[in-house]
């Protein structure tokens, strides 16, 4: 899939709403060769999504190993809308708290002192943390309106020709 595909499919009024949501599920292979898929929270700089987690978690040996991710942003409604994007992750470590994480937490419903404690409790906990930056290599949006998953698309395509014939 080109850049300008990736970028059109991004830049999609539903798109661009399913990525300022809060959490995406980020799918890797864990270094026992084992599927993992882990919620996390992230944030869309337009270009990037950026994760951060601890310099401990377990994901990130198996992210050095083996750096190529898919990502789901979905909705809880009927019928959802799903955004699905494949890339490679890149990891920098970074001393303090990132600024995409204190901006990835920003819209759960806090008032401004719960907000104070919380950033505080972050930074005593953190001395630093990992970011991971996924650029999309492959993107689609499915609303089940004007897209479906690929296989339904065939089924759809193969019942109009049945119907047809």
């Amino acid at each position: 899939m080109d850049r300008s595909e990736i970028t059109e499919i991004l830049d999609r009024p539903l798109s661009q709403e399913l990525l300022a949501r809060d959490l995406t599920r980020l799918a890797y292979v864990a270094q026992d060769g084992t599927p993992r898929n882990v919620p996390i929270a992230f944030t869309w700089s337009g270009t990037e999504i950026v994760m951060c987690t601890a310099k401990n978690a377990p994901k990130l040996p198996s992210l050095r190993a083996n750096p190529m991710v898919a990502l789901t942003i979905d909705t809880e409604v009927h019928p959802p809308k799903i955004l699905l994007i494949r890339g490679r992750a890149e990891l920098d470590v970074v001393d303090g708290i990132p600024e995409e994480y204190l901006q990835m937490n920003g819209s759960y419903e806090m008032t401004a002192e719960q907000r104070v404690e919380w950033e505080a409790e972050v930074r005593s906990l953190y001395d630093g943390m990992v970011r991971i930056v996924v650029t999309p290599t492959w993107a689609k949006l499915i609303d089940f309106e004007t897209t479906l998953p690929s296989a339904v698309e065939e089924l759809v395509k193969q019942r109009a020709e049945r119907q047809q014939a």
